[in-house]
């Protein structure tokens, strides 16, 4: 078996007197598709910024490529990790070019002149994401599919091998939502990036994932396979209802269809 991407052991995370992970325990393998799903309130998003040291760390351990992450300089990290927040709509005065280049921050100094090889990583990551003709426009004049795009072309230009994702697809028509999907399978399948989102989505997970962890009250209560956790004894657990199964007619894997009122 293939020696773990990140080992996250027994990690601990509190905010005053309330515990956000208790005892978290995760293995990520490299080139896999995880998906880590749980009701709101289960702490996925703080296991994110945990692992990016955007939180520091009170109990347990991160290991990334075998490596005490506390050993790893935030550059080092960022040349192995790369992070796609939420979207937020934060004002963003930079060109799209411009911005994808700041994802080059782990190899350049603030004031060293941009290099080929930085221009070549932004030019690659805007023609992945279809996104090279929006190149001139600012980001903030964009849609929101657009924007999310560009996040993810700027964390493809990092260069890292671990692609962590916060929502990717959350407020996104289903265009958007198709494309950016398409981007990320196409990273993981075609690229080999180890990709890790954090979603709301079931049936996203289910679809796209090698696995599939969920976390409830900051703890985790299952890992799994998408066959395995399309059940009503592993999702009424999570989420506190029963749930209706159908097998999606092009993928051939179990999802859940929508609540439909009598």
């Amino acid at each position: 078996m293939k020696r773990p991407a990140i080992e996250i052991r027994n990690l601990t995370f509190s905010i005053e007197d309330s515990t956000i992970l208790d005892s978290v325990s995760i293995d990520i393998y490299p080139g896999e598709y995880l998906s880590i799903i749980g009701p709101n309130g289960a702490g996925k998003t703080t296991l994110l910024r945990c692992l990016m040291r955007i939180h520091r760390v009170p109990a347990g351990a991160i290991h990334v490529g075998g490596v005490p992450a506390e050993r790893l300089g935030q550059r080092a990290l960022a040349k192995r990790i790369s992070y796609v927040p939420q979207s937020e709509g934060r004002r963003c005065p930079f060109t799209v070019e411009e911005f994808v280049l700041l994802g080059r921050y782990p190899f350049r100094s603030p004031f060293s002149p941009i290099r080929r090889e930085d221009r070549n990583a932004v030019s690659e990551a805007l023609r992945l994401t279809r996104i090279d003709h929006l190149a001139q426009r600012r980001v903030d004049t964009l849609s929101g599919g657009e924007r999310q795009t560009a996040f993810i072309a700027a964390a493809i230009a990092q260069g890292a091998d671990i692609l962590l994702l916060d929502e990717p697809t959350t407020f996104l028509d289903p265009k958007h939502e198709a494309e950016i999907r398409a981007i990320l399978k196409a990273l993981n399948r075609t690229m080999g990036r180890t990709i890790v989102a954090v979603t709301h989505d079931i049936n996203a997970a289910a679809l796209e994932s090698d696995r599939v962890v969920i976390l409830k009250d900051g703890r985790v209560i299952f890992t799994g396979t998408p066959g395995e956790v399309m059940d009503n004894a592993v999702l009424s657990r999570a989420y506190g209802k029963q749930f209706v199964f159908i097998e999606h007619p092009v993928a051939g894997r179990r999802i859940v269809l929508p609540e439909a009122s009598e």
